[in-house]
């Protein structure tokens, strides 16, 4: 897979961002001045209660969700200008949902290939590059299966597969093991830390899973409840490559305890 390795500043910059739902009385200020900045290839999760505001500004970074008001800035460019996104900005982002939203008509590779057909890539190379990945994450072995004769495991490795296919600079992942089951949670959460280690993915998981976030992450951000806003920001200091047998050591589990506290207190 080739991704691009030039030189860069922040891969991503969220400048003083606000987002206010509705009009008057009835409005809901979701999100208020959130600041974030992260480097190339790092592994940051947005960590919270539900409905604090974490997939709000998962989208907003995305360019799903207008700003009310502040910036966001992917490789120097702006996401939003005026309520309006630009397409520019969001070209290298793909973005992973907790449901797989796969087209049960279509075979695994079919999904997979899916985006690089939207870009107008021609049959046989969307083809060749979707079962490629597919090997990556496993699914190598399912190619021609449609997504009803798959687990919910295989069907968010084909998910995962899809976010990858188009070989994004910035990977953003809404829950998307939040379904599964604990030990099928934890071999995805090892290929996807793996997978994104390898091609540099600047990333960003929302997960209300405390153990799953001090695991993948380089940082851990956390919210409090809604306006959703940063508690604090603590990096997680466990050498890569991680196994899960990081996870049974006290240094671990010293850290899952302080995130537990910092959470309970923002929500207090």
């Amino acid at each position: 897979m080739a991704f691009d390795q030039s030189p860069q500043g922040p891969d991503i910059v969220v400048s003083g961002l606000d987002k206010v739902f509705g009009h008057g009385e009835t409005a809901v200020h979701a999100i208020t001045n959130a600041n974030l900045s992260l480097e190339r290839g790092e592994f940051l999760s947005l960590l919270g209660p539900s409905g604090c505001g974490k997939t709000t500004l998962l989208r907003i970074i995305a360019g799903l969700e207008a700003p009310t008001s502040g910036n966001v800035q992917i490789r120097d460019r702006q996401v939003w200008a005026s309520g309006r996104r630009s397409n520019g900005a969001t070209r290298p982002v793909s973005m992973m949902f907790q449901e797989a939203r796969l087209f049960p008509w279509y075979t695994v590779a079919e999904n997979v290939a899916l985006p690089l057909r939207i870009a107008g890539i021609g049959r046989a190379e969307r083809m060749a590059r979707a079962r490629r990945i597919c090997e990556t994450v496993g699914l190598g072995a399912f190619v021609d299966h449609r997504p009803g004769q798959l687990s919910g495991g295989m069907r968010q490795r084909a998910s995962l597969a899809r976010a990858l296919v188009t070989e994004p600079q910035v990977l953003l992942l809404d829950e998307p093991f939040g379904a599964l089951d604990a030990m099928t949670r934890d071999t995805l959460n090892l290929e996807l830390m793996e997978v994104c280690a390898r091609a540099k993915v600047t990333t960003i998981l929302v997960t209300h899973s405390i153990t799953e976030a001090a695991f993948l992450s380089d940082r851990v951000v956390v919210l409090a409840p809604r306006p959703a806003r940063i508690v604090e920001t603590i990096e997680m200091p466990f050498p890569r490559p991680r196994d899960l047998d990081l996870q049974r050591t006290s240094g671990f589990q010293n850290m899952v305890g302080r995130l537990r506290k910092v959470l309970t207190e923002g929500a207090a």
